[in-house]
């Protein structure tokens, strides 16, 4: 379970809420972490299932906030997304 305290922290990374375009940047970054992090430290089968599950819940409960996705439904013209546009232009 020493492999988790890698992998644990990349779920809790909020998505960019600045602009849209930057979604693209982040999730690849992300992908490649993830991607570099399985080649390097070969994490046991366990840590790597735990961490998938919770993957997948997470990005199944709600696709807005999945970092590893960069997609969001817009508003304002395709200035802000609409988690942001909800959570900090209204009230």
């Amino acid at each position: 379970m020493y492999c988790l305290q890698w992998l644990i922290p990349v779920l809790l990374i909020p998505k960019h809420w600045i602009h849209p375009i930057f979604l693209v940047e982040q999730a690849l970054f992300m992908w490649f972490y993830i991607v570099g992090f399985f080649f390097e430290r070969r994490p046991c089968h366990i840590c790597s299932g735990i961490f998938f599950i919770a993957l997948a819940l997470i990005c199944y409960s709600d696709p807005d906030s999945c970092i590893f996705w960069p997609t969001c439904t817009k508003k304002l013209n395709g200035e802000v997304c609409n988690y942001v546009y909800r959570d900090r232009v209204l009230p």
